[in-house]
């Protein structure tokens, strides 16, 4: 019951602990008591002039007490003023060792540590450096006047130790702060991957259906009006009101394709440049159909093996001919060569159904190159 007892009561200082110094003044408590225990230290470690030891051993336990306490000190500034912090510490502690009548606490010497690190964890390596080059002086002709020993050279090692863990944690940092935000704009990217996604699905859609219906609406309404000799005055009128308002429609359905195919394009964070040439003419349904498939499919394998690079659009129109040629200006082909992926198979497939011509490869002067031949007239077999 006793030992049960004693667990509570260590368990209940534990949580309060805890509490005071997580809390808005925890850092000065934390100092406070650091600077009781560095008081305790430097009062047990030092011997008083009194207490009949040899006058070589006999020490200043006020001076001791002072520097030691001083020393846990700039745990008070070392959030707002590292370099400061870290400094005013290792200067007291170097008095310290310096001042034979005076003996180094442990705490002073955990404070410094501490410091240290926080300083290179927070300003970089060179200010660790610097810090420990006193040190490393006086590992070597110790400030005492003494020889070299392991007195002092252990506190030298121990705050290049310290260097190295702050070290490791700024670089740590820089680490996660990287991958954060290398999941940031991943997430971003994804986010942006699915709105055109989604943007390209609208597009298909209204070229495939909307598009398809208001012209065959025109189509008929015009031929109905042409071949029908029998109609009234009023409905040869009426049909010629659908077909036109069934142009009009199309015409700017087509204008919203345009809109769409280009936020598409330029969310993927590339510069597309169109090039036409030549009269533009009407195109069947079919080849116009091939013709958009495989300029989105030859944009979509430009945006994903040559991400932000300026991508040309050629479109030149011949008098049975269309060529469209579509150019990235990444970084070309892999060192592997060219590897047929799903979308270049497709976009050959269109080709030849189409009654045209496919090929791609490196483009002069860099980047990938797809080239297309299409007819102009004429219906898909």
């Amino acid at each position: 019951m006793p030992a049960m007892e004693l667990v509570r009561d260590g368990q209940r200082a534990f949580v309060v602990a805890q509490r005071v110094f997580s809390g808005r003044d925890g850092r000065i408590a934390l100092t406070l008591v650091l600077a009781v225990v560095a008081a305790l230290e430097a009062s047990v470690y030092t011997p008083d002039v009194d207490e009949g030891f040899p006058f070589e051993q006999q020490g200043d336990p006020a001076l001791a007490v002072f520097f030691n306490v001083l020393a846990v000190a700039p745990l008070l500034v070392a959030s707002r003023f590292p370099l400061v912090a870290a400094g005013a510490t290792s200067f007291c502690v170097l008095v310290l060792l310096a001042a034979r009548e005076a003996s180094l606490t442990l705490t002073a010497i955990g404070v410094l540590l501490y410091l240290a690190g926080n300083l290179v964890a927070r300003r970089g390596l060179v200010y660790g450096a610097a810090l420990a080059l006193p040190f490393f002086v006086n590992a070597a002709v110790p400030f005492d006047g003494g020889s070299a020993r392991l007195a002092s050279i252990v506190p030298f090692l121990l705050v290049v130790a310290a260097v190295i863990v702050g070290e490791s944690t700024r670089r740590r940092t820089e680490i996660v702060a990287a991958l954060s935000a290398t999941q940031q704009r991943m997430a971003l990217s994804e986010r942006e991957q699915t709105a055109m996604e989604e943007r390209a699905r609208i597009a298909r859609e209204l070229h495939d259906i909307v598009a398809h219906h208001l012209s065959v609406i025109a189509v008929q309404s015009e031929t109905a009006r042409l071949t029908s000799p029998r109609l009234s005055a009023d409905a040869r009128s009426r049909f010629e009101a659908i077909a036109v308002t069934a142009r009009d429609a199309l015409t700017e359905t087509r204008r919203l394709l345009g809109v769409l195919r280009e936020d598409v394009v330029g969310e993927a964070g590339a510069r597309i440049r169109l090039i036409m040439q030549g009269k533009a003419v009407q195109l069947p349904a079919g080849i116009d159909l091939a013709a958009y498939r495989i300029v989105q499919e030859a944009l979509t394998n430009a945006r994903r093996h040559a991400p932000g690079s300026d991508v040309d659009v050629e479109v030149s129109y011949s008098e049975d001919t269309l060529l469209l040629r579509v150019r990235d200006h990444g970084p070309g082909l892999p060192d592997g060569g060219l590897t047929a992926g799903h979308g270049l198979v497709g976009m050959r497939d269109r080709a030849a159904i189409a009654g045209g011509t496919f090929t791609c490869g490196a483009a002069e002067g860099g980047g990938f190159v797809v080239e297309v031949t299409l007819p102009t007239t004429g219906a898909l077999p």
